[in-house]
């Protein structure tokens, strides 16, 4: 398990959502289930709660529940495609039901190119590549509104807080991009504890700003390491419930140790029962509290 993932927030569609996203990329599967030991409120005792899968070796995890965020394209994947025909079965696919947002053709940085809001409304940007990508599948941060120019802020901001972090490139709006700021982050790469992200500001009028229906999940080995990341991304955001925060960007993270999950999942109902009745009390998690649980 790599030590971030992403996790998707579905009104009433995670199992669907994980088998369809599978079906479409390649080296994909779904990996894990997690159904309901009677405790989660608004959802019937044995229903789906949460789905982990992988799609091209990254990690997601899809959770059901009443949201009313919702997704947006301030948060949205791209996809680095290797082949003509690769690029175009995607995009028909995602394309299917949902809105597109940039058609899929040429542009100044890309032979071919296309954003497009899936079904479920989840963004994804799909990029004809000509080398081998190093990610195949990455999510993309675009700072709009109140956090438009703050994308370099934000990049090291995180880079400081994980170990294997470091900013790969960095293409800055020139002064004929109005209303973007010149000098602020027309796209940006970097990494976080091996995972790649993307990222870039837009200062147009955009109807998208970040929330909850995506975060990131942090997996901590220790509650040294959960109190650590806990303390370094609430500075300047605010702590949630159940291990989520947000942070001073408005990005949603949940600090979590690795083993909860396995906990959630035990066959023994009673125990993750218990677990699940800890985790909901809780702010910030404590291993100790779970495992005593």
């Amino acid at each position: 398990m790599k030590k971030i993932m992403t996790c998707l927030w579905f009104p009433h569609q995670a199992e669907e959502a994980a088998t369809f996203y599978t079906a479409l990329f390649k080296n994909s599967k779904i990996t894990d289930i997690l159904r309901n030991t009677g405790d989660v409120p608004d959802s019937p005792e044995g229903v789906v709660v949460a789905v982990g899968f992988s799609l091209e070796g990254e990690q997601f995890m899809t959770l059901n529940g009443r949201t009313e965020s919702g997704f947006n394209p301030a948060i949205s994947f791209i996809v680095n495609c290797r082949t003509d025909g690769e690029i175009t079965a995607l995009w028909d696919k995602l394309s299917a039901g949902g809105q597109v947002l940039m058609p899929l053709d040429k542009y100044p940085f890309s032979d071919k190119y296309g954003w497009v809001q899936d079904k479920y409304g989840l963004s994804w940007q799909l990029m004809l590549s000509e080398a081998e990508p190093q990610q195949k599948i990455m999510p993309s941060l675009m700072f709009t509104g109140k956090a438009a120019g703050k994308a370099e802020e934000a990049i090291n901001f995180y880079s400081a807080q994980f170990e294997e972090a470091r900013v790969v490139s960095i293409f800055r709006y020139g002064a004929d991009r109005q209303p973007d700021r010149e000098g602020t982050v027309m796209f940006a790469d970097f990494i976080l504890a091996g995972q790649w992200f993307a990222a870039m500001d837009s200062a147009h009028e955009h109807k998208a700003a970040f929330n909850d229906s995506i975060s990131f999940v942090v997996n901590c080995d220790t509650q040294e390491e959960v109190d650590a990341y806990w303390k370094k991304l609430t500075e300047g955001g605010q702590e949630v419930a159940c291990g989520w925060l947000t942070d001073r960007f408005g990005i949603s993270w949940q600090i979590t140790p690795r083993m909860l999950f396995k906990m959630l999942q035990s066959k023994d109902k009673e125990k993750a029962k218990r677990t699940m009745q800890a985790m909901m009390k809780m702010i910030k998690l404590d291993i100790a509290q779970l495992e005593q649980a």
